[in-house]
């Protein structure tokens, strides 16, 4: 299945990378955190590893270990602009359970 970034999202990222100067990606990740058990972790990637997969859409590369894949395989980021908020939305069909603020899930 993979991991799929929308134009919204893709663009966003092409416009940090460009003011960051330097990256060959985004990294999405996930770690052991929050009520629920797990949370996203996004970050640049300057260097794709060895063990990595990566994805690419919209011209945007998306790396992602192998054990964070296990719970993000089939996730699509998106970026979303709601009244004065705006943000990353992960719609990650593994997902069971979230909590109610929204910065945890578990599977």
């Amino acid at each position: 299945m993979g991991i799929t970034l929308t134009e919204k999202a893709a663009n966003h990222v092409k416009k940090f990378l460009a003011g960051r100067g330097k990256g060959a990606g985004l990294r999405l990740g996930v770690k052991t955190s929050g009520c629920s058990g797990m949370a996203y972790v996004l970050e640049f990637a300057d260097k794709i590893e060895a063990d990595d997969e990566v994805f690419e859409a919209h011209g945007v590369k998306v790396v992602v270990d192998a054990k964070s894949l296990l719970y993000l395989d089939g996730t699509e980021l998106d970026f979303v602009k709601e009244g004065l908020n705006e943000g990353f939305q992960f719609n990650n069909p593994n997902v069971k359970d979230s909590c109610g603020c929204g910065e945890s899930f578990n599977v």
